[in-house]
């Protein structure tokens, strides 16, 4: 039986860091790699578009080049997108495998708004540009030239080795179900579009996030409906004064604290970074969860709130029908990001019973369901641990909550562990999935490369 990450490991994983260059990598899987990112961007694979299948095609041509034979690889359309699946086959077929998961859609980018076209790869002062350059075709690209590298020289994993790469993770996600039904027996999942480092401005890495767990995204409608009537003989049962007065009352509602495994040690290591009473209260709450005075300072903090609790806000509002009519229906949609163990059920109930009764509440179709965190297991940890700090010695490694989603919730909610080991680092000023001028440092790659070949080795036995 595997176990969770133990106070002494987490300890060293903490520590304090010393800097080495990265590992060498072959030259020519260098090139590979960029060739493979570039080429990449150039696949327009956006909601509605037709270059899944293509682009697939093209990811499947670069593992069979590395040694894959084609019956190996799916490839299977689904509702206007495509996911692909490649099998790496084992030593011992009675292993449970481990999946790597990524995702190869793209949010949509529009030409006239960007300084470069988004759908072509642009080499530039050391970046790479285009729309997907880090979300997620960085990774893609870096997972499927290891991948192809390590079959070229013979490498055979003790357990198969399985690349999931789903086609709507930005979307409706129903190429994620599909795959992790489909995959649901593994023993666990790498997903490269979770987790990383993050670099000072002067390029110093500050500490290595692994994604362990997520929160539920989920979108509701707040409907209020009334008769309306002529704006001339205004009503008590405006529909519009009803629901604001109901978002006020959601506003003003204070969800639960929780916590698990991953934000206490998350909180701790940032607690260390961050200065005056909220760093105190940081380490406080992570050492306590039931401390109230470290709680009440961490909700007034706008930044470090959201990590002990659900949030959900009020993001559209449309009402009314006619400038001189009272409105017959008001709508409001909230968007909650759910804490990992409370279900969305309840929270729409709990939204409900905050607004009253005459309030409609109902749960949008948004791709996204519950999910559980993950264990922190030692063997994750260990084996990234060692491929980050074979980069970067002694540098902080940090377990972490999105608040976003990823393909990852799926696989946790079908019982397989998953984890974001993204060996991307990035300065906050280099970040910018999904908005424009997206990029990617070339620097980045050869880190990248050694950091998946390390963790697949070491996990794969």
């Amino acid at each position: 039986m595997l176990k969770t990450l133990t106070t002494a490991l987490l300890a060293t994983a903490l520590a304090a860091p010393a800097f080495a260059a990265p590992p060498k990598v072959d030259p020519a899987l260098h090139a590979e790699a960029l060739s493979i990112l570039k080429t990449s961007i150039g696949y327009r694979t956006v909601q509605g578009g037709d270059q899944f299948v293509p682009y697939a095609e093209y990811l499947k041509g670069k593992l069979v080049a590395g040694g894959y034979a084609p019956s190996e690889i799916t490839i299977e359309p689904m509702a206007g997108t495509a996911f692909l699946i490649a099998r790496y086959p084992g030593k011992d077929p009675k292993k449970k495998p481990i999946v790597i998961s990524g995702h190869m859609d793209v949010v949509e980018a529009k030409p006239e708004d960007w300084t470069r076209d988004p759908f072509t790869a642009v080499e530039e002062n050391g970046y790479v540009f285009g729309r997907g350059a880090t979300d997620n075709k960085f990774d893609v690209s870096m997972i499927v030239a290891t991948l192809a590298h390590l079959r070229k020289s013979g490498w055979k994993p003790g357990r198969d080795v399985v690349l999931a790469l789903s086609g709507d993770e930005e979307t409706t996600m129903k190429t994620t179900a599909a795959l992790a039904e489909r995959l649901k027996g593994a023993e666990l999942v790498l997903n490269v579009d979770g987790g990383g480092g993050s670099l000072t401005e002067d390029g110093k890495p500050i500490s290595f996030g692994i994604q362990g767990a997520e929160k539920t995204y989920a979108d509701f409608h707040l409907t209020v409906t009334d008769p309306g009537g002529h704006s001339s003989r205004p009503t008590p049962t405006n529909a519009i004064y009803r629901l604001a007065k109901a978002l006020d009352k959601l506003e003003a509602y204070q969800w639960p604290t929780q916590h698990n495994e991953i934000t206490r040690a998350s909180l701790a290591a940032a607690g260390g970074n961050t200065p005056g009473a909220v760093g105190e209260a940081l380490k406080a709450f992570a050492a306590d969860p039931t401390n109230a005075a470290a709680i009440k300072t961490i909700r007034a903090d706008p930044a470090w709130s959201p990590a002990l609790h659900t949030t959900c806000v009020a993001t559209m509002l449309s009402g009314g029908h006619a400038p001189n009519a009272l409105p017959q229906k008001a709508v409001a949609t909230v968007n909650c990001r759910i804490f990992p163990g409370t279900s969305s059920a309840s929270v729409k109930e709990t939204i409900g019973q905050v607004v009253g009764g005459d309030v409609k509440v109902e749960r949008l179709d948004d791709g996204s369901i519950d999910s559980p965190a993950s264990p922190l297991r030692a063997d994750v940890i260990k084996a990234v641990t060692k491929a980050v700090h074979a980069r970067f010695p002694g540098l902080p490694i940090v377990p972490s909550q999105a608040s976003g989603a990823t393909d990852s919730m799926y696989f946790r909610a079908a019982g397989v562990p998953s984890y974001g080991v993204s060996g991307l680092f990035m300065k906050d000023s280099d970040e910018f999935a999904h908005g424009l001028n997206e990029r990617a440092p070339i620097a980045a790659i050869e880190g990248d490369l050694a950091h998946y070949d390390s963790i697949l080795k070491d996990l794969a036995k």
